[in-house]
């Protein structure tokens, strides 16, 4: 996690070759009222006046309770000097908390925002219609705006746009410079269409928070995207209905997922486990010669090293937890893939920081060893990888139910010897025939990707975890339907990157997971990594029966082609 705060204009820097006009380094009429512009002196200053007040109370009473102890003074007896200095010290560490652990008092908070919402009251309407509406910004210029009735820019940001355009000022230093995440953009992106003569219509810059993405989600912004949420469900799973939040531009996608859901619910919902929960970062590292390697290798499987490693792996946060160490070489290149639990966190970081450490620590008996990355492949992030497909990576879950006869017929519109047939030939037979890595199913990465970007997670990690094997067999003699999906390796938190973003947040929320869990830290992850398979299970099953049914083209001809006229709409 990060901390973002706005730079004061006083402390904006620039490099020698970097020249900034006075309208960026000095806030016009128009910049925005800080928090910081209350202070006395800058915030640079500030900080160091509330360090060394810190410091100088902590050395204070540490030497007076020092003397006491020698001279057995009760330590609660306290002079004045001594009570200004505990004053100093409490309010210097508040101070410095509340500035510097900003990333720290968010995650207990995120925690803390499904209660609350419950506990306070909605807001009287009129609350909402008296609240000021932010100034729209003048680069505005969307879908329905034409050109030349935008708004004139302003003479204060068009001396930092053609400053940009010409190269003087560097593009990606707008937000720290101006103050102004959405300014930012908006000067950005008209440098951008004068440097390219494309307007960007169509694509939006008003309505977001550019502030919620400084330094986490994306750089360099000019506007968003807009995709549509559709609504899946609900999905019984495990006792819980489920309405599951899917973000696409294909048509019948969010409509098959919701038949699969309706027929899961019509057989008595679906059920869950998940087998192993562990995030892996595996680097890679070079030692004078092989044998040299393998003593590396049995050093780190040594259990009492081992326990060793675990510890300084697992200094590196509060929920990390180091479970094992797989070692492969390759020559005198060792890859060590270490795995361990991330709590609700998808994790990529954190597991990174905790292998630095373990390094940095081997390095201290194997002087020799020259660490070539960080990350060597063997992890395997964002790859088709058969080592994520075997040993798993993130949450490996397993999802199944049993769907009745009458509802295979009534609500799929097929039968069971046609899709137990289907599934053979088509998944598994099939799959193998092309050689498939992981993907003995119909279309598990068409939920996957929807339910990731719904709920703000890494869209490349869909690779690993569309991983999936769809089992169906005849059950009950041979009436009903058992169907199952087994997916190894999926990668999802519910902190960190996009999970706070408002819109991500509130499909979180609509799922129930939002935010880290106080109870069991984890558990709303691995609850999350159930929903993406029960409704992977669910687009499964109706995909697989639209196919052995025949009605895939009909359906995506009506759901799936627009009805505009694309020569007039041009």
């Amino acid at each position: 996690m990060d901390v973002r705060r706005r730079f004061p204009n006083s402390a904006a820097t620039t490099r020698p070759a970097e020249t900034v006009p006075s309208s960026v380094s000095g806030g016009g009429a128009a910049s925005r009222v800080q928090a910081s512009d209350a202070l006395p002196l800058p915030i640079r200053h500030t900080n160091l006046l509330f360090s060394a007040l810190f410091a100088a109370s902590l050395v204070f009473l540490m030497r007076r309770w020092r003397e006491k102890i020698r001279s057995s003074t009760p330590l609660h007896v306290v002079g004045l000097a001594e009570i200004f200095a505990i004053v100093g010290l409490v309010g210097s560490l508040i101070y410095l908390l509340s500035f510097f652990g900003i990333a720290f008092v968010q995650s207990i908070v995120s925690s803390h925002d499904e209660e609350d919402d419950f506990l306070l009251s909605p807001a009287p309407p009129t609350a909402a219609a008296s609240a000021p509406t932010p100034a729209t910004c003048p680069l505005l210029c969307d879908a329905i705006t034409a050109p030349e009735k935008m708004p004139a820019v302003t003479e204060e940001d068009e001396e930092i746009i053609s400053s940009v355009v010409a190269g003087k000022i560097p593009s990606y230093i707008l937000e720290s410079k101006l103050g102004d995440c959405r300014r930012a953009a908006a000067i950005r992106r008209e440098a951008l269409r004068r440097m390219t003569g494309r307007a960007l219509e169509g694509l939006p810059l008003d309505g977001f928070d550019y502030g919620s993405i400084l330094g986490q989600c994306c750089e360099l912004p000019v506007g968003y995207v807009q995709l549509p949420v559709g609504i899946a469900g609900p999905l019984l799973l495990d006792g819980r209905q489920y309405y599951v939040p899917m973000a696409t531009t294909e048509g019948c996608l969010v409509a098959s997922t919701n038949r699969g859901c309706k027929a899961i619910a019509g057989s008595g919902g679906a059920a869950s486990v998940v087998l192993r929960d562990g995030m892996t970062r595996a680097p890679v590292v070079r030692l004078p010669s092989a044998r040299r390697a393998a003593e590396l290798v049995a050093f780190v499987e040594e259990p009492t090293n081992f326990e060793t490693l675990a510890v300084v792996f697992n200094r590196s946060s509060r929920f990390a937890r180091l479970q094992g160490i797989q070692c492969a070489l390759a020559g005198r290149n060792l890859y060590m893939r270490f795995s361990c639990s991330t709590g609700d966190a998808m994790g990529m970081n954190m597991v990174s920081k905790g292998v630095q450490n373990v390094l940095d620590y081997l390095q201290g008996d194997f002087r020799d060893m020259d660490v070539i990355s960080i990350t060597g492949n063997f992890c395997s992030d964002k790859k088709p990888a058969a080592v994520n497909w075997i040993e798993g990576r993130g949450k490996s879950v397993v999802c199944e139910a049993t769907i009745k006869e009458e509802v295979v017929k009534k609500v799929l519109k097929t039968t069971v010897p046609a899709l137990v047939e289907l599934n053979m030939i088509k998944n598994l037979a099939g799959s193998a025939v092309a050689g498939a890595l992981g993907g003995f199913n119909a279309h598990a990465s068409n939920i996957v990707s929807a339910v990731f970007i719904a709920t703000g997670q890494d869209p490349a990690q869909n690779v690993e975890s569309s991983h999936c094997i769809t089992m169906m067999e005849a059950v009950n003699d041979g009436k009903d339907l058992h169907v199952s999906v087994t997916m190894p390796s999926i990668e999802v938190g519910t902190v960190g990157g996009g999970t706070q973003l408002a819109s991500q947040a509130a499909c979180l929320d609509l799922l129930g997971v939002k935010g880290a869990s106080l109870e069991s830290p984890g558990s709303n992850a691995r609850l999350l990594a159930s929903i993406v398979a029960g409704a992977v299970l669910a687009g499964e099953l109706s995909l697989m029966s639209a196919l052995a049914a025949g009605q895939l083209v009909n359906s995506h001809m009506k759901y799936n082609r627009s009805s505009k006229d694309v020569s007039k709409a041009a």
